[in-house]
């Protein structure tokens, strides 16, 4: 080997890093990457995060503390402090239950219901239940079914119907009286449906249907008794009028009449006897006279009675001049 190709291995050696130590040089960087995270995770041992709308129920050594941890960053000791952690939000449970009312019909009501821990005790329904899951089987479930059976058994179906506002209200403040003695405390409530057996609905149906028979019944029947009472108000009134016609019908207004309506000729009146047919000229006064002579007449019943008597009195005053 000569004393070129001596130097150009020093050259190749010298220019370029070798593959060892470029492998060092990795594993030195994955070290240090790992002491840096394991650092971190040592450093973040000594503090506790906890977030918006929870808070923290700080252990010693798994004894539950007094001190309950508030939003925010909190110190603890590693190993010898340990944070549980509960949302006091306002939570919504649904809850389906059957119940039994007064009056012994099944009724099947969902229920909803919004409600939170109470803040500054979290830490003791923690030591008392458990978490957040343990709450809702635990307390929450039976309490609500327990209390709304109470309630139901107190009204008949048709006052539940009647008196939602009621029932409700009465579930309300019993469920938030019970509730409060876990510390846990009730938003709202709301019956969002009642259900009744098939049974009752046709029960109910077949009532609502008689009562506006009944209603439309006796609506036919004042509207026939005030018919009845028009019609004889009617005839009252027809016959007042007609009695008020007829004495008002005196002698000198139908010689008014008469007068009113005369067309200035005088009526000839036939009469049959045994000597053939006579024309009668009536006059005025005769018609007059004829009707002084009856006073007592205070109603002409008709045509035939006035034609007569003043034939009469013609028949009169030609024998009288004969």
């Amino acid at each position: 080997m000569n004393v070129e190709s001596l130097t150009d291995i020093n050259a190749n050696t010298n220019g370029k890093p070798s593959v060892a130590s470029k492998r060092n040089k990795d594993i030195q960087a994955i070290v240090r990457i790992v002491l840096l995270l394991l650092a971190l995770t040592i450093i973040c041992s000594f503090f506790s995060i906890v977030n918006a709308g929870e808070r923290g129920i700080l252990m010693k050594f798994g004894e539950v503390q007094p001190d309950v941890l508030a939003e925010g960053i909190h110190p603890v000791i590693p190993i010898v402090h340990t944070v549980e952690k509960l949302s006091v939000r306002v939570q919504n449970q649904e809850i389906s239950t059957d119940a039994s009312s007064k009056d012994l019909q099944n009724i099947h009501t969902d229920i909803a219901l919004n409600w939170h821990i109470i803040p500054e005790k979290a830490n003791k329904i923690f030591q008392r239940v458990g978490n957040q899951e343990a709450i809702v089987y635990r307390i929450i479930n039976p309490a609500v079914k327990e209390v709304l059976k109470a309630v139901m058994a107190r009204y008949t179906a048709e006052e539940i119907i009647t008196t939602r506002g009621e029932v409700k209200s009465e579930v309300d403040n019993a469920l938030t009286s019970r509730l409060a003695t876990y510390d846990i405390e009730v938003d709202d409530i709301s019956l969002v449906n009642i259900h009744f057996s098939d049974q009752f609905n046709h029960a109910v149906e077949a009532k609502q249907i008689a009562e506006q028979e009944a209603k439309r019944a006796g609506f036919l029947a004042l509207k026939a008794e005030k018919q009845a009472k028009a019609t004889v108000n009617l005839a009252k009134g027809e016959a007042e009028a007609h009695s008020l016609i007829v004495k008002s019908l005196t002698p000198a207004i139908l010689q008014r009449q008469a007068i009113a309506r005369w067309d200035g000729r005088m009526p000839w009146i036939s009469a049959g006897g045994d000597n053939g047919t006579r024309l009668f000229q009536l006059e005025l006064d005769e018609i007059v006279k004829a009707a002084q002579k009856n006073p007592d007449q205070v109603r002409v019943e008709s045509r035939s009675e006035l034609t007569d008597a003043l034939l009469k009195e013609k028949e009169s005053e030609q024998s009288n001049k004969n």
